[in-house]
């Protein structure tokens, strides 16, 4: 959609005195970046603007929550504001994105930035009807934000060409690589021109990640605005030792007795959260469930719900780990540990946003102990314990979750294989093994 310039909200000392046009970024950006509310840009940003300007090709590391989306989108819309628009069915710039939640949130931001430039940015991704964006983009696309996999649907039926594109970023792609995009990915690389610049983003310099980069960038300007795997010094952790049977009761408890009204939960399986948002809802407190089997339209609702306020609890797999901005949402809750610890960081960046304080809640039972021991290897922190009076353990000792496909003593079963959604399947790290359990290409 295209956006009228306006100057007329902001004063012109507001916007001499930005650290944001110090930055480069030309005034319709600057503005549209205060109207939202932001006066100074994050560490990330402050590295990654310039740099982008400046033509180069960037890799960068960036954890959930540091503002990486306006770092790449900022200079992005500032380049192409000066050229030519796009014209039938051609794109000038691509972000491809490893979640529909992701892209949509991607293309909300660029609406944003660009609401005073003359420029049309989209977004399309599957689990919705095809041809209403082939209609759109007909006329061309200044910004188009995608899924590979729909993407790849568009270009098979020359609904696209992606042979002009300018500037190619890659969003979260070590979650695409998890995701089994590899090969999508490679196609769509495969028919972009060979002179462009490229943008890859990843919250980690894992080995997946250099090896693409190696093919993709051209001497290319490595970021890292925060250590790897850290978590975010705004969130305060908590963990409650609680019997795996008993975690459905005290979370309802925690949400009762400290009158939170708006929490997202994490679900090791979709079917647990089906029941959990079910139950909750059948005490009294609005809740729903956002996973893969969930339509699009379904998703959309419920987080859209979510964040009115409408829903008080959204219940997610790690389909919602990355890439879904809650402004100051305030407690996020682990009901299972997650099968990577990784995720754990990615999970909790979704509170403690922006310099906003956050809580992050996790139940863990005996069941889980290898779980936990590893992602408090991985953050180089103990979570600090608390019992909750009424909920302590009477179990202290189990055997591990089996999370290759059957059923632990918890009773909770992971899809097949281990898989997660949208993806294949991914082996656990045997907590003191080393290894990260991530292939590159599946």
């Amino acid at each position: 959609m295209r956006h009228a310039p306006s100057l007329a909200a902001v004063s012109e000392q507001d916007l001499q005195d930005s650290p944001f046009a110090a930055l480069g970024l030309g005034r319709p950006i600057v503005q549209a970046v205060l109207e939202k509310g932001y006066t100074s840009p994050s560490a990330i940003q402050q590295q990654c603007i310039p740099a982008v300007l400046a033509g180069h090709d960037v890799m960068a590391a960036a954890q959930t929550g540091t503002g990486k989306t306006a770092g790449f989108t900022l200079p992005m819309l500032e380049r192409l504001r000066h050229g030519p628009h796009a014209r039938n069915n051609a794109v000038r710039a691509l972000v491809l994105t490893p979640t529909r939640e992701l892209a949509a949130q991607v293309g909300e931001n660029v609406a944003a930035y660009s609401r005073h430039l003359d420029l049309r940015s989209d977004v399309v991704f599957g689990g919705v009807k095809i041809n209403p964006q082939m209609m759109r983009l007909r006329r061309g696309t200044d910004v188009l934000v995608a899924t590979p996999g729909r993407l790849m649907d568009l270009a098979q039926q020359n609904a696209v060409k992606l042979d002009r594109v300018e500037i190619l970023v890659l969003d979260e792609a070590d979650r695409m690589l998890d995701m089994g995009f590899i090969r999508d990915i490679q196609k769509i690389l495969a028919l972009l021109p060979p002179k462009r610049q490229n943008l890859l983003f990843s919250a980690t310099f894992e080995a997946s990640i250099k090896k693409l980069a190696t093919g993709l960038l051209h001497n290319p300007v490595q970021l890292q605005a925060t250590p790897e795997n850290r978590t975010a010094t705004t969130v305060e952790h908590v963990l409650h030792p609680c019997d795996m049977a008993r975690k459905p009761d005290l979370l309802s408890h925690l949400i009762k007795s400290n009158n939170w009204q708006q929490v997202l939960v994490f679900s090791r399986t979709k079917h647990g959260a089906n029941r959990i948002a079910d139950r909750l809802s059948g005490e009294g407190m609005e809740a729903a469930a956002i996973h893969g089997n969930k339509s699009q339209g379904a998703r959309t609702r419920a987080l859209a719900g979510f964040k009115s306020g409408e829903v008080r609890v959204l219940v997610a797999t790690d389909i919602a780990a990355r890439g879904i901005d809650i402004h100051q949402l305030p407690h996020v809750v682990n009901l299972d540990l997650p099968n990577q610890a990784e995720d754990y960081v990615h999970r909790i960046g979704r509170t403690g946003r922006a310099g906003h304080n956050g809580h992050a809640v996790s139940l863990v039972a005996a069941e889980e102990h290898e779980l936990l021991r590893a992602i408090e290897r991985l953050i180089g922190n103990p979570l600090p314990r608390q019992e909750v009076p009424g909920f302590e353990p009477t179990i202290h000792s189990a055997p591990p979750l089996d999370l290759s496909g059957g059923r632990g003593r918890g009773g909770s079963r992971p899809a097949a294989g281990g898989r997660r959604e949208g993806g294949r399947s991914r082996p656990v790290s045997a907590p003191g093994s080393g290894r990260r359990g991530r292939p590159l290409a599946r």
